[in-house]
Order: structure tokens, then C-alpha cells, then sequence
């Protein structure tokens, strides 16, 4: 339970890089929400779906490879040097060639030259920085890797206030301020915050000795280019729904759909923390002797944690999407929560069953996987849409995550095998999904019986684990 133990609490750590800052961006979708037309909220969120495509191509797989050749290699100076040095010549290169073909590819991409012009900058500024961040994670420094985070957060917000407030309730003057397109503001408050990181993360840059090793980057580059193609495929899933809706259904409808998104925030939240403390985690475990039964326990915490999330979120939705979008005009779309928030624990599962192909250098299979899952998105929304409206998008995302993780597991039983309690954890799954489909559909807004609801969930939990949570919180 030692090993365990530790992995919660950097976990936890870990979290708190993801979760506070999420809660920050939670308090900026009422502002958002608040301040923009949906059509204009349609436009923030297509600018951070090509920013997510874009910085899937920039890292190109290396930062999952560095983890991976850091822990194995005895000169992880020499892996760190090689990863940082790769990663800013790419982008640097990158960046070389869209201001060569920069008017042209701003209309390619469909958006206006100022947000395309900042959409680069950002992208350039967070890939420079991706080779410290994690060497911070590789090396076990989860409270520095935190406060950087909680740094870049902290002036997005502010300046996201500032612009979208702060200027407009005390007239502030402010040379250029366009209270008609306030959208840019946001990316603009990006910018800098991705500055600001850039400069804490500056002396990473010379911590080593600079020492580029070809057989070393040749190696890395063929471990994580099939988790790049299985990234972008992974960034499809997620932000395909957003890039069609405004074109099939028009920008309003996706500014509704992406807004009430938002309330999913929770369990991506938790899932990106659990990202973070995995990945190194599972790395760095791998060659104990119990290290498969470690696995197959944080699987089933990981199951019941996010089942719990699921349940709670659904059975207080009405509450939340007051909470966190205020402007009725976008509860149309309300309904695809229970939906998307099922889809994401599926996702998050296929997260944790991945680490089969991480551990055995077979990534290519979870490119095939991710691809797979692209191809369902594409056709599921493609076909439905304009048969059930924005709800396809919704059922497409929860079918896609769903095939993947089934593959997944299949596949990695047969490379590595993993003794999941496979029982438990679909007991949990189908429980939460009772509950949540009763809170939802038969009891909606009574408080009473959701309440009811999610103690029964937690109380059939501890029944069935009181040993085990007797074990973990034991001193």
C-alpha cells in the first residue's frame, strides 16, 4: 500500500497544478459567458481547437518518449539535452515558416490575421517549454512544477478580468481597447501568461550542459511519432464536435454546445491530474515485482473515483450550469452532460489501460486505436448531425471513447497482461450510470432524492472497499 500511497500524493500535487488552475478558468466561463455573444464564444473556442492540434504537432511525441528514455538511460543529462534542443529547433523552424506564408495560412485555418497572429505566439511560447515542464515531472518535483502552473494561471485570469471587466465597468482608458471584438482580449491575456511561464522556466535552458545526441533523438522519434499521429487523432475526438457544429449548425448553436461543455470540467479536470501523476509513476514502477497488481488497483480507484464524479455532477447539473454559465441562451444544450461526462471516464480509463503499449515500446498500437476512435467521430457526426442535431456530437464522443477503451483493454491483455477487476470496476461503471440516468431523467432538480442517490453510491463503495480504504488511510 506504500507504493500506492505515493502515487496519491503526487497525484494530489499534481492535481493541484491541474485542478486550480481549471477552477480559475471555471471562474473565467461565467465572465466568458457572460461578456460574449455565442456566436463570438464560438470563435474562442475554435482558436484552442487548432491551438490543441497545433501543439500535438509542435511536441511530436517527444515529451511521453522522454519519460520513457529518461527513466531507462544512465545519461538522462544527454536525454534531457536531446529532447530540449529538438523541441526548440522544430519550433523555431516552425515559427520561420508561418511568417513566411503567414496571410495565407491564416486563411486557410479561417481565422481573422490578429487571433491567427496570437494563436502562433502562444503555440511557439508552450511548445519552448514543454522539455522543462517535463523534466520538472521526470525528476520529482511535482510542488515547482505546480507553482509555474499556478503562476501562468494567475496573470491569465487577472488579465482576463482586466480586459473583459475591469476596462469596460470603471472606463478605464486603455490605448486600442475595442469594446466590439472583446474575444482578442482573451488571447491576448494567453500571450502574456505563456510569456510569463517562458521567463520562470528560462534557466532550465542552460541546466545542463547542451549535447545533442542523434542515436538518442532516432530513438525517441520512432517511439513517440505514433504518439503523435494517436494524439492528433486524440484532439479530433475531442474537438471535432467544435470545429463542424459552426459550420453544419452555425456559431451560435456551437457557442451553446461548447459553453455547456464547460460543466464537464470536473472529471477533465480529474482526469488531467491523474495524467500527470501516472505517467511518471507507471515509468518509473515498472520493473518491481507487483508493479502489474499496483496498476491494477490504481485502476480501480481511478473507477471509482471518477464514478463518483460522474454521479455528483449529474445529480446537481441544474445548479452547476447556473454556476458556470449564467446566460440561459446556452442551456440549450444542457443535455449532452450526463453524455459527455460518461464519455470522459471512458477516456480517462483508456488513459490508465494504455500504459501497456507506453511499457512494452508497442506505441504504435494506440495510434491505430486513436485512429480508429477519429474515424468513429468523424462518421458518427458527419452522419447524425443533421439528423439529431448537436447531440450527435455528444453520442459520437461516448461511442469513440468507448470503442477505444474496449480495444485497448483486449489488446493489452494479450501484450500485458494487467489482473483488472473487471468485475468491480463494471459494477461500479453500470452503477454510476443507473444512478446518474435516474438523477437526470426521473428526479431532476429534486435535491432530495440526488442526494439520496449519491449516497447510495458511496455507501455500496465503502461496503464493497472498507478493507482496502481501511489500509490507505491507515498512518
Amino acid at each position: 500500500m506504500g507504493t500506492i500511497k505515493t502515487f496519491f500524493k503526487d497525484t494530489i500535487i499534481y492535481g493541484l497544478a491541474t485542478v486550480l488552475p481549471r477552477l480559475m478558468n471555471f471562474i473565467l466561463v461565467p465572465l466568458h459567458t457572460g461578456k460574449l455573444v455565442t456566436s463570438s464564444y464560438s470563435d474562442n473556442t475554435e482558436f484552442y481547437v487548432y491551438a490543441a492540434f497545433f501543439n500535438v504537432l509542435l511536441t511530436y511525441g517527444m515529451e511521453t518518449a522522454f519519460f520513457r528514455f529518461f527513466n531507462l538511460s544512465k545519461e538522462k543529462d544527454k536525454v534531457f539535452s536531446t529532447t530540449l534542443i529538438s523541441l526548440t529547433v522544430s519550433t523555431l523552424v516552425f515559427l520561420g515558416l508561418v511568417l513566411m506564408f503567414n496571410e495565407q495560412l491564416a486563411i486557410l485555418v479561417n481565422l481573422k490575421q490578429t487571433y491567427f497572429n496570437l494563436l502562433i505566439g502562444v503555440l511557439v511560447l508552450d511548445a519552448l517549454v514543454v522539455a522543462p515542464f517535463a523534466y520538472l515531472r521526470a525528476t520529482g518535483r511535482p510542488i515547482k512544477f505546480t507553482a509555474i502552473k499556478l503562476s501562468n494561471i494567475v496573470v491569465y485570469v487577472i488579465l482576463n478580468y482586466f480586459f473583459l471587466w475591469a476596462i469596460p465597468e470603471f472606463g478605464i482608458e486603455f490605448p486600442g481597447y475595442n469594446p466590439n471584438d472583446l474575444v482578442q482580449y482573451i488571447f491576448i491575456a494567453n500571450l502574456l501568461a505563456s510569456i510569463t511561464t517562458l521567463l520562470l522556466l528560462s534557466p532550465y535552458f542552460f541546466k545542463t550542459k547542451l549535447q545533442f545526441s542523434v542515436d538518442i533523438f532516432k530513438e525517441m522519434l520512432k517511439y513517440g511519432w505514433p504518439i503523435m499521429v494517436a494524439g492528433l487523432a486524440y484532439v479530433i475526438n475531442e474537438n471535432f464536435d467544435k470545429w463542424l457544429l459552426p459550420e453544419m449548425l452555425g456559431k451560435s448553436i456551437n457557442g451553446a454546445y461548447s459553453g455547456c461543455y464547460k460543466i464537464a470540467v470536473f472529471m477533465t479536470i480529474f482526469i488531467q491530474a491523474f495524467r500527470l501523476g501516472a505517467e511518471p509513476f507507471f515509468f518509473n514502477h515498472a520493473k518491481e515485482l507487483n508493479a502489474k497488481e499496483t496498476y491494477a488497483r490504481i485502476m480501480k480507484y481511478f473507477v471509482i473515483c471518477g464514478s463518483l464524479m460522474f454521479v455528483f455532477t449529474v445529480a446537481y447539473i441544474n445548479i452547476f450550469k447556473e454556476l458556470i454559465v449564467r446566460d440561459p441562451s446556452y442551456w440549450i444544450a444542457i443535455d449532452i452532460i450526463p453524455i459527455v461526462l460518461l464519455a470522459n471516464l471512458f477516456l480517462g480509463i483508456y488513459f490508465n489501460l494504455g500504459i501497456w503499449y507506453k511499457l512494452t515500446d508497442k506505441t504504435r498500437y494506440g495510434m491505430y486505436i486513436s485512429i480508429v476512435g477519429a474515424v468513429i467521430t468523424i462518421a458518427f457526426n458527419y452522419i447524425m448531425i443533421p439528423k439529431i442535431g448537436f447531440m450527435a456530437s455528444a453520442w459520437a464522443t461516448l461511442i469513440a471513447y468507448g470503442a477505444m477503451m474496449l480495444m485497448s483493454y483486449q489488446m493489452g491483455r494479450k501484450y500485458y497482461p494487467v489482473p483488472y477487476d473487471i468485475n468491480r470496476i463494471g459494477s461500479y461503471l453500470g452503477l454510476a450510470t443507473l444512478i446518474s440516468a435516474l438523477s437526470y431523467y426521473g428526479f431532476n432538480e429534486n435535491y432530495y432524492v440526488s442526494t439520496l442517490l449519491v449516497l447510495v453510491f458511496l455507501g455500496i463503495v465503502f461496503l464493497l472497499e472498507k478493507n482496502e480504504i481501511k489500509q490507505l488511510t491507515r498512518k
